[in-house]
């Protein structure tokens, strides 16, 4: 199954070339139709293995098209998340207080969430609205997204180059990296928290 999802996409990819990978991203980087960037990147990049694409400009689509999925979703939840919410977010238990909470986490820690969202499998899709409905610094959200989807791109892209043939190793290495990011995230976060912690507390005592 998933080897003929590959060679649809490997077709489609070849046939609209890096239009049809700036499509592909921008769907999936919107909660429209959410899919695993994997098997859009991942074929494109074993195009470029085989000369077919650039592998710089397979790379640059690939970013392009999730940041302009993401930006969709940021300006959904900037221009209409918030209203929809205070009209009915008591059916599903949101109250205006919690907005005010999502506001002032991303206002403090809005950048590091939405690069490591844009790492993470299933919250990449959805990291921006949270984003939109806090009303997050256009420009940090923009280049936040930017930086993680760069790096997913890149691990995918090249994954595809070096082992878009064996379906099995591909799923190895791919189950791997996933592994090893969240590891990283994981670390990085406690890092950050700490840094914050103590920036907040020399802040109390200066006072």
């Amino acid at each position: 199954m998933l080897s003929e999802i590959i060679n649809f996409i490997v077709q489609t990819v070849g046939s609209l070339g890096y239009i049809g990978i700036f499509i592909m991203m921008f769907i999936e980087s919107s909660f429209i139709i959410p899919f695993p960037s994997e098997v859009v990147m991942i074929p494109a990049g074993y195009l470029a293995y085989k000369g077919e694409m650039s592998m710089f400009l397979v790379v640059l689509s690939g970013i392009l098209g999730s940041l302009t999925g993401a930006l969709f979703n940021y300006y959904l939840a900037l221009k209409l998340g918030r209203k929809l919410l205070l009209k009915y977010g008591n059916y599903v238990f949101i109250k205006e207080e919690t907005l005010e909470k999502i506001e002032q986490f991303f206002k403090e820690h809005g950048h590091i969430s939405t690069f490591f969202g844009r790492l993470i499998p299933v919250v990449r899709q959805y990291i921006s609205l949270p984003a939109g409905l806090a009303q997050m610094n256009f420009a940090k959200f923009t280049l936040y997204t930017t930086l993680g989807a760069g790096i997913w791109m890149i691990v995918l892209a090249y994954l595809g180059y070096f082992l878009g043939n064996n379906e099995e190793l591909l799923k190895e290495y791919l189950h791997q990296i996933i592994i090893l990011i969240l590891v990283v995230i994981a670390i990085c976060s406690y890092i950050y928290y700490k840094i914050y912690k103590n920036k907040r507390r020399d802040a109390k005592q200066n006072n």
